[in-house]
Formats: C-alpha cells, sequence, structure tokens
C-alpha cells in the first residue's frame, strides 16, 4: 500500500520518552515502534495540554447578541458596538503597553467584546432588512403589491389540513427575496427584502367550500386580514395523511422553480405571523394557475444541482415507497416523498435528523476522503486519499472542494451550512488527528456562522445541532472509555456513548419542540446508525452517476435502497410501540425539569453498573413500559375498561367511534380529522382487524383521519353515503381504498348487517340519496345525508347520528324506522352538540346516556348550552370527549357503565 510519510507526525528523535500507559512511566519512542508490529511502527497523537476553551465565551457572547439584536432598535445596535469596540480596543492597548502580559484576562475579555460587536453588527443589519423598503409598510396595511422576487429556497408544498368541516388544499411555500416594487405610477423601487410567498394553486385538493355561519358557530368563516388564511400554514405539515401532498399540474410548475429564479408576483401582503421571523412579510398569490412568471432564469450553479437532485430522484423512482422517500433525504435532504405518516415515525423514534442535510452527511463522505474516524490518527488509513499518496494539504484542498459542492447541491441555506460547517470539524479532526482541537474548531464555526447569519442564533436545529456536536466531542469519549473499562466492545461502546450522550444533551430541547419525550431514541438510533453510512454512500454514488449513466445510478439506487428501508423500517417499528414516548411540559421549565432528571438519572445509572442484576431489572421495567403488553396495561392503566361494548375516541374537533365485535376487532364509524390520533386510540384499545369503516359523511373532521385507521390493519370493507360532496374528500377516500384493495360501497336505508355480537341497521339516508335527492328542506347537504345507525350489543341499543341537521332529523322521525329509535341506551349526539338539533327528535329517543366528541377549546361554541339543556331536561347523562377524554360503553341491557380514559 502506498502511504506517504510527510501526513504523519514523527518525532523529531526517536529515541525520546512518550508517556506511558497512565503508570507515569515513559519508554523510549523507538522501542515503542519496534513493539507495535506495524512496518511503519505506531502513530502516536500528539500530546497536549488541557482542552483549549478560550474561544467557548467568545463564541456563546457572539450567540446571545445575535439572537437578542435582530429586533432591537438601531439605537441600542449602535450603542452596544460602539461601547464594545471602545473598552475592547482599551484593553488590547494596554496589553500591547506590556501593562499585563499576553493570554491573560484582559485580552480575552476584549476578545469577547470585539466578537460582541461583530455580533450586534451583524444582527442590526440582518435584522434591518426586516423594516426598511416599501414592502413592511404594504403588509401592514395588507395591500395588494406586484413585485419581483428571487427564489432562495427550494418551494415545498404543504399538507391538507382540516379547518372546520373542510380540508384547506396544498399550498405552494416559497421562501424569496423581493428586488424590486412596483409603485402606483409605475416606477420601480429597488429593494432586498426577505418575505414568504404562499400560492394558492388550485389543483390537487379541491376548492374550500363556504357556507354562511350558523348561530354562534364560525367554523366556515374565511379568514380575515391579518388571520389564519393570511400567514403560513401551521403547524409543520406532517400529521395529515398517510400520503404525500399531491401536486396537481399548476403546483407542479412552481415546485420546479430552482433558487436564484427571479419572478414577478402580484400579491396580497400581511404581517408575518409573530414578530421574530426572518421575513418582513407575507406574500399570497390568490391565483397561482397560470402559473410562475419567470423574468430570469436560475445560475448555473443551480441549474447544475438541479440536474443532479432530478437524476437521483430518477434513480429512485424503482424503489419501494420508503426507501424511494428517504433515500434522497438522506443524501440531499429532499424530502417531497416523504409522507405525514413516516415523517411522524421519524419524530416519535428521534431519527428526525436524518431527513435533513446533517453534518454526519458530510462526515461521511469525508471518510471515504480521509478514511474511518477510528483511523484518523494510524499511520496506516484507509481512506482514498492516504491510498493515493495525497499529502495532508492536497487532502484538505479536495475536502473543501467536496465541502462547496456539498453546499451547492443541498442547498446554501441555514441548515446545509450549519451541516457543512459542523462536518468541516470532522475534516480538521481526520486531517489531524488532534482531539483536543475539536471543542475550539467547533466554537470557530458557531462564531463564524453567527456572524454570517445571525438568524440561526433563534434557530431550534442550530441549537440541537451544537448541542449534539458538543457532546460528541466531550461526552461521548468519556461515556465509551467507561464502557470499555466495563467490557464492552469497542465499536459498541462508542455508538452507545455517541448515541446515549446526543439523546440526553437534546432531549430537553426536543421536549419544548414536540412536548414529548422519546423512550426508543437510542436503540432505534443504535438500529439505525449502521444503515446511514451505506445508504448515504451509495446515495452520493447514485447522484454522481445519474447524469451520466443512468443504469448504473439505477443499480446503486436499488442497493442503497436496503439499508434505508432498514431506517424507515426501524422508525416504523418503534414509532408503533405503544410507550414509545410519554407526554411531556413544553415549555422551558418542563425542559429543566428534564435535564435534572437526565443529570440524576445518570448519576445513579453510574451506581448501578456496578450491580448487574439492578441493571437487568430496570431493562425488563424500561421493555414493559415501552412494550406495554395488552394485559398487563390493561391491569394498569385501566382501559379499555373490560367488556366494553363501543368507545368514542378523542380526536379534536371530529368523530371517530369503535364498536367491538371481538378481541382486537372493531367496525370503525368514522375516522376523525388526524391520523394520529384515530391510530393511537386504536392502539390503545387494541384493534388489528376493523371488518367495517362507516364514514358517516365527507367532511374532512370525520374522514381526513382514514390513513391512520388504515395504519398496520386488516381491513375488510369501507361503506359511505352516496353523496359524495365534498368531492375532493370522497376522492381522497377512494383513492386510500383503492391503493389497499378495499372495496367501496354506499350505505342506505334498511340495510341490516352483523359482524360478532354486534349487529346494526341503517335507519338513514334513504335508498337513492344522492346530488338532488337530499330532503328538500336541507340546507347541509353533506350533513343531512350523513349514515345513522341503530346498534345493537349485549342487549343495548346505540343510536349514532353522525352530523344529522334538523331537517334531516324530523325526517328521521317521520320514517319507518321511527318506532325502533325510542328509549335507546346511548345516543352519539349529532354535530358535535351544536344548536342544531331538533327537539322533537331528543323527546322520542329519550337517550339513558348521550355522548358529544368535540374538541378543547373549539371556537365554535360546541357543545350548545340548548343542546346540554335539551338532554338534561328529559333526565339524560350527558358526557363529551373535550372534558372527558376517550368515553368507552359497557355493560348489558339491565346494567350501563360508562368510563373515561
Amino acid at each position: 500500500m502506498s502511504t506517504d510519510m510527510s501526513t504523519e507526525r514523527r518525532p523529531a528523535d526517536p529515541s525520546a520518552d512518550v508517556p506511558g500507559d497512565g503508570d507515569g512511566a515513559s519508554r523510549p519512542r523507538a522501542a515503542v515502534h519496534v513493539a507495535s508490529g506495524h512496518r511503519l511502527g505506531a502513530a502516536h497523537p500528539r500530546q497536549e495540554g488541557p482542552t483549549d476553551l478560550r474561544l467557548v465565551p467568545p463564541a456563546l457572547a457572539a450567540w446571545a447578541t445575535a439572537a437578542l439584536m435582530l429586533d432591537a432598535p438601531a439605537g441600542w445596535a449602535v450603542g452596544i458596538v460602539t461601547g464594545a469596540v471602545v473598552l475592547g480596543c482599551v484593553l488590547l492597548r494596554r496589553s500591547r503597553r506590556g501593562l499585563v502580559r499576553l493570554g491573560r484576562p484582559p485580552v480575552a475579555a476584549a476578545a469577547l467584546l470585539l466578537c460582541v460587536a461583530a455580533s450586534a453588527a451583524s444582527a442590526a443589519l440582518h435584522g434591518a432588512d426586516l423594516r426598511r423598503g416599501p414592502v413592511p409598510g404594504a403588509a401592514r396595511e395588507y395591500a395588494t403589491v406586484t413585485a419581483e422576487v428571487e427564489v432562495t429556497a427550494d418551494p415545498r408544498l404543504t399538507s391538507p389540513r382540516v379547518r372546520g368541516n373542510r380540508a384547506v388544499p396544498p399550498t405552494v411555500l416559497i421562501e424569496a427575496d423581493v428586488r424590486r416594487v412596483a409603485e402606483g405610477d409605475g416606477t420601480g423601487v429597488a429593494t432586498r427584502t426577505p418575505v414568504l410567498v404562499l400560492v394558492d394553486v388550485g389543483d390537487g385538493a379541491g376548492e374550500e367550500r363556504v357556507r354562511p355561519p350558523g348561530p354562534g358557530e364560525e367554523e366556515n368563516r374565511p379568514p380575515g386580514p391579518g388571520e389564519e388564511g393570511d400567514h403560513p400554514p401551521g403547524p409543520a405539515p406532517g400529521k395529515e395523511g398517510d400520503r404525500p401532498p399531491r401536486a396537481g399540474p399548476t403546483a407542479a410548475r412552481w415546485l420546479r422553480l430552482l433558487p436564484t429564479t427571479r419572478l414577478r408576483v402580484t400579491a396580497r401582503s400581511a404581517p408575518p405571523r409573530a414578530s421574530g421571523d426572518r421575513v418582513a412579510a407575507v406574500l399570497r398569490v390568490r391565483d397561482g394557475r397560470a402559473g410562475p412568471e419567470v423574468v430570469a432564469g436560475p445560475s448555473t450553479a443551480q441549474r447544475l444541482a438541479g440536474r443532479l437532485r432530478a437524476g437521483l430522484r430518477e434513480a429512485t423512482d424503482g424503489l419501494r415507497a420508503d426507501a424511494r422517500a428517504l433515500l434522497p433525504g438522506l443524501v440531499v435532504g429532499d424530502t417531497a416523498r416523504i409522507t405525514p405518516e413516516l415523517e411522524e415515525a421519524f419524530k416519535e423514534t428521534d431519527l428526525a435528523h436524518t431527513l435533513a442535510v446533517s453534518g454526519a452527511n458530510f462526515t461521511i463522505v469525508l471518510a471515504l476522503l480521509l478514511g474511518p474516524p477510528g483511523l484518523a490518527q494510524r499511520s496506516e488509513r484507509r481512506g482514498v486519499a492516504p491510498r493515493l499518496g495525497l499529502s495532508l494539504r492536497t487532502t484538505a484542498l479536495l475536502g473543501g472542494a467536496l465541502a462547496l459542492g456539498f453546499v451547492v447541491v443541498c442547498r446554501p441555506d441555514p441548515s446545509v451550512l450549519r451541516a457543512a460547517a459542523c462536518g468541516s470539524v470532522a475534516l480538521l479532526a481526520l486531517a489531524t488527528g488532534r482531539r483536543r482541537s475539536l471543542l475550539p474548531a467547533l466554537a470557530t464555526a458557531v462564531l463564524l456562522l453567527v456572524l454570517y447569519d445571525p438568524w440561526l442564533a433563534r434557530s431550534y436545529g442550530f441549537l440541537l445541532s451544537v448541542l449534539a456536536t458538543g457532546a460528541l466531542l466531550t461526552l461521548a469519549p468519556r461515556w465509551s472509555a467507561a464502557l470499555r473499562r466495563r467490557g464492552v466492545p469497542p465499536r459498541l461502546a462508542e455508538a452507545l456513548a455517541a448515541a446515549g450522550a446526543a439523546q440526553a444533551v437534546c432531549a430537553p430541547v426536543v421536549a419544548v419542540l414536540s412536548a414529548r419525550v422519546s423512550l426508543v431514541g437510542v436503540p432505534c438510533n443504535l438500529l439505525a446508525e449502521f444503515a446511514v453510512a451505506p445508504a448515504t454512500v451509495l446515495g452520493f454514488a447514485a447522484l454522481a452517476t445519474a447524469p451520466l449513466a443512468m443504469p448504473v445510478a439505477k443499480a446503486l439506487a436499488w442497493c442503497g435502497g436496503w439499508p434505508a428501508g432498514w431506517i424507515a423500517g426501524i422508525a416504523r417499528v418503534g414509532a408503533a410501540l405503544p410507550g414509545a414516548g410519554v407526554d411531556w411540559p413544553g415549555s422551558w421549565a418542563g425542559a429543566a425539569l428534564l435535564a435534572l432528571l437526565t443529570g440524576g438519572g445518570l448519576l445513579v445509572g453510574r451506581r448501578l453498573l456496578r450491580h448487574p442484576w439492578w441493571c437487568g431489572a430496570c431493562a425488563v421495567l424500561l421493555v414493559l413500559a415501552v412494550v406495554q403488553p395488552p394485559p398487563l396495561a390493561r391491569v394498569i392503566k385501566g382501559w379499555p375498561p373490560p367488556g366494553w361494548r363501543m368507545v368514542m375516541c378523542d380526536v379534536g374537533q371530529g368523530d371517530a367511534l369503535v364498536l367491538a365485535v371481538g378481541e382486537g376487532a372493531g367496525v370503525v364509524v368514522d375516522a376523525g380529522p388526524d391520523p394520529a390520533l384515530v391510530d393511537g386510540c386504536l392502539r390503545t384499545l387494541g384493534i388489528t382487524r376493523v371488518p367495517l369503516v362507516v364514514l358517516t359523511h365527507f367532511h374532512a373532521d370525520h374522514v381526513a383521519g382514514l390513513p391512520g385507521v388504515l395504519r398496520g390493519r386488516a381491513v375488510g370493507a369501507i361503506e359511505t353515503t352516496a353523496l359524495e360532496e365534498p368531492a375532493d374528500q370522497a376522492e381522497a377516500v377512494r383513492e386510500q381504498a383503492a391503493a389497499r384493495g378495499i372495496p367501496v360501497g354506499h350505505a342506505a336505508a334498511g340495510e341490516r348487517r352483523r359482524a360478532g355480537p354486534l349487529s346494526w341497521e341503517v335507519v338513514w339516508p334513504p335508498p337513492g340519496t344522492g346530488p338532488g335527492a337530499v330532503p328538500p328542506t336541507s340546507t347541509e347537504g353533506p350533513n343531512d345525508a350523513s349514515v345513522t345507525l341503530l346498534v345493537r350489543t349485549a342487549g343495548l341499543r346505540l343510536l349514532l347520528l353522525g352530523d344529522l341537521e334538523p331537517p334531516a332529523q324530523r325526517e328521521l322521525a317521520r320514517s319507518p324506522a321511527a318506532a325502533e329509535l325510542e328509549g335507546v341506551d346511548v345516543l352519539k349526539v349529532a354535530h358535535h352538540g351544536s344548536a342544531h338539533q331538533d327537539p322533537d327528535l331528543i323527546r322520542r329517543v329519550a337517550p339513558r346516556l348521550a355522548l358529544i366528541s368535540c374538541g378543547a377549546d373549539n371556537t365554535y361554541g360546541h357543545p350548545a348550552p340548548s343542546t346540554l339543556a335539551a338532554l338534561h331536561g328529559r333526565g339524560t347523562t350527558v358526557l363529551r370527549t373535550d372534558r372527558d377524554g376517550a368515553l368507552a360503553v359497557a355493560g348489558t341491557g339491565g346494567e350501563l357503565r360508562v368510563a373515561g380514559d
């Protein structure tokens, strides 16, 4: 093997002494080299003193200053910059005159003050971009503007969201800088103002339907100026379905735009949703169906990067769904194919960092050049550079070229710049073998990045990246050494220490963001770690070869699809465990509490390591807490209660009910607005088989959660109302059923069916109900076409009214089935307990128990006081999910019991 001796740090005097193995003794270097057995002898890292922390305070001070000064008044910024510069110069001048020695505290304080001054100046200039020019003023007035904007990041498509009973269509989000604004007289004003452009493309998900609001209701009111409709959709997409958002032909044209492309848009402007955002305004293009009006095309570098990314997508087209979605995300951060369900699984298992470009991606690529990190300090490394005999100087230049290409291909947005900077820390370590230089290098990277982009100082992603890297540099080596002393194999010790250190340090911040703590994060990261490197390497190889030889790229992508599929499988299995995570206060007080508990747990853990039996007992308890075997969980939680017949799931402002059929099986009536909520409810009930799903009508608060019902369960059939409105939701249901081979039928009055001990009869709508066949007095077609069931189980009778409005309720009371409705045991109150109820039907039904499914603090006034009064007046017990949580009905005809989760 060819080895460049210039890359080694050989001692000047081979006979010099070197430190021993910790016993204070020393041995001649020549003897050490001879005893090593290597042709080139033993390579020793440079022996250094204590870790150099001098750059840490300036980096932290610059970070804090940037976070505080971004929206500070200009006078404050000028005062801080001037004061810090003057005081720093005074301290430096005294040092030069010899009044204090170099390196003493005054010089360190001067350096810190100068960094504060630079950070304050940079933050003030970036913050001023949000206040100067004509755009902020126009946004405050919600004016319509015609502007020329330059795209600064890849456009992305939001997921459909549920608002009231409607599904809001996807929107194209584009980060851009306004470069020119047209004045009223036709002249243009040059500027550079960061904005967020929202484009309503109007395809792929249907149009919003608006009706006049009923008494006490606001659910269909269109947003006014400055309200939700004028701001970026929130929260972040990722929980509304199991499919990636559909991009219609119009949306696809907007999504193909590359950074540096210039557009001309006419849009309504509005201020950002919250102060402190890095955009000065939100521009909403109400009708984007005409497509983007391109003024100037992208730069050459961005066109090349776009071709490379498109080539990788084409190379992965033939892979399985998870691998096809995940591999581009691992390589270049392209998450367009990641389904919300898969994204949620990655978040639940603390694997979300693999979906975004990080320093790990860059480190893996550099390891190919320089060799594995574990061999960075040995004389014979296995990287490409040592094998080719390249010097460290040449290797560093190649690493810099890789970093530049990495930033261009993965887009120069803040997260990618952060990844490149943190990856450069690994480059320095691999090139020099100086582990003790890593922390100063990290501090330098933080300082430079905060000065370059002060908005990173307020980024949770940047905070998590720095915390994780710092944990790997400080805690992980010590923990790894401790594990090796206790007999753990070196590689496993390093993996355990790295995963544990990153989890311990980052968990409090993650808890603030998600209000949840993962219990499976460490094992899932350990299992996924072995697949990340091969998937990334093969993905980059496919990226590089796609423009030259697509068949070769597809073969490489096929190979990379296996480890990518393994990572996705780990995320899915981990997220499916009942105890995968626990809810936690999503505040900084909660983060502090978690940090204290983590520290206490580590102290106790050190003592437990001396007692294997106690360690085993704790491990068994943790496994039980995560797996939660159904019999044990039922005993501990008391949920679900034994002999339950029906459960009304707590899915917020929506409906989802489960009717027990047998062990592990249940008929599901409606699916709520959120797949995650209904899936969680079914998991707690142990439902793995669903003979039938009944969707009473197609409003989003009843059907948008259908992917959660279908997730990992055997579903026999789906029944719906014949009135397929709204059309977009009906189409979505048909698509999901067709994708899984599930038959879809229509329910009509008179239909009777049975499943195990459960039987039911459809009492509404009448046969043939469809467009134009809704009762003539109806003002709410979809609601009044709701499938209504009379259910019998264990001697109980349950009436499930869907969202029937008073016109249909009156028709139902006069229908042939009316006699069977008298004196039911349980009533599922129509339309979340709204004021729109027919008092005659309530008197006829006279239920013993009424259940209302509604969201906590909903803005619609559900349940209405008049409805509650009418039910209480009949002596009915009323329970509601917004206060009582999920509700389970148990017992028999003679004994009715109800329990809350």
